[in-house]
């Protein structure tokens, strides 16, 4: 007899969704998740690394980000969040374009650059990272892995960020692997040799 999620032997508030309900760690009933409990467990979401790029007149703005998200197909539509107090959100929101720089591995220096403080702000385009301007006029990164170019669609509140859904009006990738991020570190995919098995595909 199967004993597995969602199996005859599974208990019966496991059985259909596959997942335990309730125990210890339940939040209801008033419990909530402490902020250093949120954060431990953010860090075990395993993510692409990004850099989210905004001009509003001759200003251009940079950040490490890694939220991006994919939403939609019709219309297409990504979504980025950054801090409320970003001068980048602000930008965005005045000058209504951004884009997205998908990085790759080989890019990590330009991931810890953008993500210290006050490294994102430059008069013209960044002299530290080659960058383009795209169809929106928004500066997308040289050599990146993919890049998606936005006009601003809606502007979601996200407790203390700004959630930017952006409808992406050109995109492109090109060859190479992921910068990844996990637990606090930068780090690249592992492709160990496998064993064949002698099965055909």
């Amino acid at each position: 007899m199967s004993t597995g999620p969602g199996g005859e032997g599974a208990p019966a508030a496991t059985r259909s969704t596959g997942f335990p309900v309730g125990g210890p760690g339940d939040a209801r009933g008033g419990e909530a998740a402490s902020a250093d409990a949120f954060r431990n467990a953010s860090r075990r979401w395993t993510t692409g690394v990004a850099v989210l790029t905004a001009r509003h007149g001759e200003e251009v703005f940079a950040k490490t980000v890694s939220s991006l998200c994919t939403l939609s197909l019709d219309p297409l539509l990504i979504s980025v969040a950054v801090t409320t107090r970003s001068p980048l959100a602000a930008a965005v929101r005045t000058s209504r374009r951004y884009a997205v720089s998908v990085l790759a591995g080989h890019q990590e220096p330009l991931a810890r650059h953008f993500a210290t403080p006050g490294a994102g702000h430059a008069l013209s385009l960044f002299t530290v990272a080659p960058m383009r301007e795209r169809a929106t006029g928004a500066p997308v990164l040289e050599n990146c892995l993919a890049w998606f170019d936005c006009r601003l669609h809606a502007v979601l509140p996200g407790g203390d960020h700004a959630v930017l859904v952006g409808r992406v009006v050109a995109a492109d990738a090109g060859p190479g692997e992921p910068l990844i991020y996990h637990h606090g570190e930068y780090r690249a995919l592992a492709r160990p040799h496998l064993p064949s098995t002698g099965a055909r595909t």
